[in-house]
């Protein structure tokens, strides 16, 4: 699948030395080039993580990269899951000196246009994590925008109500060290259930959340939406998720119930 052609992106002088852009991408088909290419007018520099796909956008991406010294491309060989392609790219930010990645997906909900703000709330605020609050509009499914309030339910429960604004909405800014050091050491947050526990497990370890709100659209086919949710697998794997989180926060409850007496409540710009 060839990449299209794309609105001229940041000079390469300004590209950050601590903040990039890391896109984790799975057979969005064409909607992938314009969401890279949204994403390298806004920042440089922008990593897209190739999770396995096999509609030929690998070949495509590559291609833009060669004509765009701030854009670069990851292929892994197989589909592990949005978590993986994430922690791919968050040990490889890592090891080049990066500080914090804004994550967002690939299939043209995120809107790019914000990340300049969440990275200067990121840069003046560097010890937290920038959580995009979703604004939803008609394009939203209702069973959708129901169902996380269900799993937002959880989340405050198991932090302690630390802040988070959406367990769920993966246009975030995180801290690199961190949630790679989280990831390295249980074996989840590979797949749907990692945005969540991201979040749930970067409050446990003190990282205090900033909440600002991000609209997020829901693309038809018919405009290049694809969608890799399934409501019953999915579903089941964030029920998992909860009970595990929720084991784990009763054996935290005295730490956690220690911090909330002596927190100052999270940022809100």
């Amino acid at each position: 699948m060839n990449a299209p052609s794309a609105p001229a992106p940041r000079p390469a002088a300004a590209a950050s030395a601590t903040h990039l852009v890391l896109i984790p991408s799975y057979n969005t088909g064409a909607k992938v080039y314009e969401t890279v290419a949204a994403a390298r007018a806004q920042w440089c520099p922008v990593w897209v993580v190739v999770d396995g796909s096999d509609d030929g956008t690998a070949e495509g991406l590559r291609g833009m990269a060669a004509a765009d010294a701030g854009l670069e491309v990851h292929v892994l060989p197989e589909n592990r899951g949005k978590g993986a392609a994430v922690l791919h790219g968050l040990q490889e930010a890592q090891r080049r000196g990066y500080t914090h990645a804004l994550a967002m997906d690939s299939d043209g909900q995120h809107p790019a246009a914000l990340i300049p703000r969440f990275m200067q709330a990121s840069m003046a605020r560097p010890e937290t994590m920038v959580l995009g609050r979703p604004v939803f509009d008609a394009s939203a499914p209702l069973i959708r925008v129901r169902g996380r309030r269900i799993s937002n339910g959880w989340t405050n429960l198991e932090t302690l109500g630390a802040g988070i604004g959406d367990s769920l909405y993966g246009f975030r800014v995180y801290p690199v060290a961190a949630l790679a050091e989280v990831m390295r050491r249980q074996p989840w947050m590979r797949r749907f259930d990692f945005d969540t526990e991201a979040a749930v497990r970067l409050a446990w370890r003190g990282v205090k959340p900033v909440n600002l709100d991000a609209p997020v659209k829901y693309l038809s086919a018919a405009e290049g939406g694809v969608s890799h949710f399934r409501y019953g697998r999915d579903n089941v794997l964030l029920t998992w998720m909860h009970a595990r989180l929720m084991v784990e926060f009763l054996l935290r409850l005295p730490a956690l119930l220690l911090r909330r007496l002596t927190r100052r409540p999270p940022f809100q710009p």
